[in-house]
């Protein structure tokens, strides 16, 4: 079984993870506490959040699965680890009845690559077992944005909608509690427990739900321990006799050492994403606003860690250790790594497994491994810790009672825990169709591969966890990193809400993403980077730290 719906929270752009990745295997997070600051949800407001005492009333009561105890418990916001086989003929059962009376509801989600046709046999396997009738309206995932959009303003929306945190910006943030409804009804408190494995989402995941002051988003629930790891080439470390950095001096030193123009080997690609974490910058985006020691909310450009990361990064580029394609962000960089032409390179925890299956027949010696992220100062780090949740599924307003039950029957199904027979249809589809077994594991064939994707994980998915039993140990490495770094994890006072900040600031911190690609690369002055910071101040900046701590005296910190 593969591992489900998991977060990468720690670059700014990212889409970019989403494209290069399954994202049946691994998804973005990013998000924020939930209320209208003036009021519930039919204050009028939608702007602000909902967090503390007003939060917990909203949420479904959490009841533990008990179907296959992990190896590897979840620890310091790590996802769980199953690192042995599971008995496939003997899976538990998750779902005893179906909770779908077969009537019809579309969906609007995004895929990744080419959908499948409409009544393939994986689509039509989960609704005969689900007892639901789907009809799938997938679209391009790296536009998803623009037809959210578009959707959001007609007046013909999908009776079921997904929603990444990505997305969640201007007016899409806004419509969201406009036209989607209170699942509160039918999931808050002990009403959850018609449907198991949404009770067995944790508590956090829910939180990140509340839109509006009203519970709207069912959400996939991602470790908080988990970001952006810097992979490297340990079969070419060891074959070279390479150390792993544990500094950034260390790593700038190796780095021109391994680099030869020559023969077409450059140390990295662009290591700004592991640099936040090195420097300890707080992420883009509502996460990037914290309370000091000293009492002061800051945002992340103001840290003065900030300007370190990105010219630490700048040195990397100005010493010609990065790739050239890699400088002109074109290419792929995790193609690049496995043919040997970078040696690290950054990426979303999902390349573990990816990598490792995409090279196992045919560079047997391939290994990629996760470096630890160590601290500026060549100690431990500080990092961030993610948000527990940051795609959501959601109900139209509107919709009639059967439609809502068949359609939070449907993410009951696709919640199935690991080691039961709903999460073995979920992620691999039909036993000699979709599959075969080989040596107690399941392999996907061509069917599979192009059918078994994005679609029923993106409705609601349990608490996270990697197993990969035909690559255990890479489950076991993950799990291990995960909790290795979240022992230096630090939760900001946004942590656990889903902020939605008022429409007038949508775009005042837009021009940071370019501005620090162009900066790393020897493009932009270092007083530009200063002189961006000062605008953003006097342009909304300071008013929007007014507005945020406003929002946390009277929701209280998240941390």
């Amino acid at each position: 079984m593969t591992p489900n719906a998991d977060s990468a929270s720690f670059g700014t752009s990212r889409r970019s993870f989403l494209a290069s990745t399954a994202v049946a295997t691994a998804a973005v997070a990013g998000g924020m506490p939930l209320l209208a600051a003036c009021g519930g949800s039919d204050s009028g407001s939608r702007e602000g959040a909902t967090s503390g005492k007003d939060a917990r009333k909203l949420l479904p009561t959490y009841v533990a699965g008990t179907v296959a105890q992990p190896d590897l418990p979840s620890k310091n916001g790590s996802a769980a680890g199953y690192t042995g086989k599971v008995d496939l003929a003997a899976l538990a059962t998750s779902v005893p009845e179906k909770l779908g009376t077969g009537a019809p509801f579309k969906v609007m989600a995004p895929f990744w690559g080419s959908p499948p046709k409409p009544g393939n046999p994986y689509y039509k396997a989960l609704d005969a077992a689900a007892g639901t009738k789907v009809t799938w309206q997938n679209q391009d995932g790296n536009t998803y944005g623009e037809k959210l959009g578009a959707v959001l303003a007609s007046s013909s929306i999908p009776d079921m909608v997904v929603v990444p945190s990505w997305e969640l910006v201007g007016k899409i943030a806004n419509a969201v509690t406009a036209k989607f409804t209170d699942l509160g009804p039918y999931l808050a408190g002990d009403k959850v427990k018609k449907y198991p494995n949404l009770a067995a989402i944790p508590s956090d995941a829910w939180r990140m739900g509340i839109f509006g002051g009203a519970l709207r988003g069912i959400p996939m629930p991602a470790a908080t321990a988990s970001f952006i790891v810097p992979f490297y080439r340990k079969d070419i470390f060891d074959k070279k006799g390479y150390s792993v950095p544990k500094s950034p001096e260390e790593f700038l030193s190796w780095a021109k050492e391994a680099t030869s123009t020559k023969a077409k080997v450059y140390a990295c690609g662009d290591m700004n994403w592991t640099a936040w974490g090195i420097f300890g910058v707080r992420p883009s985006g509502t996460l990037g606003w914290d309370i000091g020691d000293d009492g002061k909310l800051t945002y992340r450009v103001e840290q003065p860690e900030y300007l370190e990361a990105l010219e630490w990064t700048r040195k990397l580029f100005d010493a010609g250790v990065v790739h050239p394609d890699d400088k002109a962000r074109s290419g792929d960089a995790g193609n690049r790594f496995t043919a040997g032409q970078i040696l690290v390179f950054n990426n979303d925890m999902s390349s573990w497994y990816g990598k490792t299956t995409e090279q196992a027949a045919s560079n047997p010696d391939f290994e990629i491994e996760g470096m630890d992220i160590f601290g500026a100062d060549g100690g431990n780090p500080k990092l961030t810790a993610a948000q527990p949740a940051g795609i959501w599924s959601l109900i139209r307003k509107g919709a009639s009672k059967t439609t809502i039950e068949n359609a939070l029957a449907a993410a009951d199904f696709a919640a199935a825990p690991y080691g039961t027979k709903e999460r073995m249809l979920v992620d691999y589809g039909v036993e000699g169709t979709h599959y075969t077994v080989k040596d107690g594991v399941p392999v996907k064939n061509d069917l599979g591969n192009s059918q078994v994707v994005n679609a029923w994980v993106m409705l609601a998915a349990p608490a996270a966890y990697y197993a990969h039993p035909d690559f255990p140990d890479v489950a076991r490495k993950q799990v291990e990193w995960q909790q290795r770094m979240g022992a230096f994890m630090k939760k900001t006072s946004t942590y656990g809400m889903n902020i939605v900040e008022p429409t007038r600031y949508a775009n005042l911190s837009s021009q940071f993403e370019q501005l620090e690609i162009d900066y790393v690369r020897g493009n932009r002055k270092l007083s530009e980077v200063q002189a961006a910071i000062s605008t953003w101040r006097s342009s909304g900046g300071d008013k929007l730290r007014d507005w945020y701590k406003e929002l946390i005296d009277k929701n209280g910190s998240g941390n």
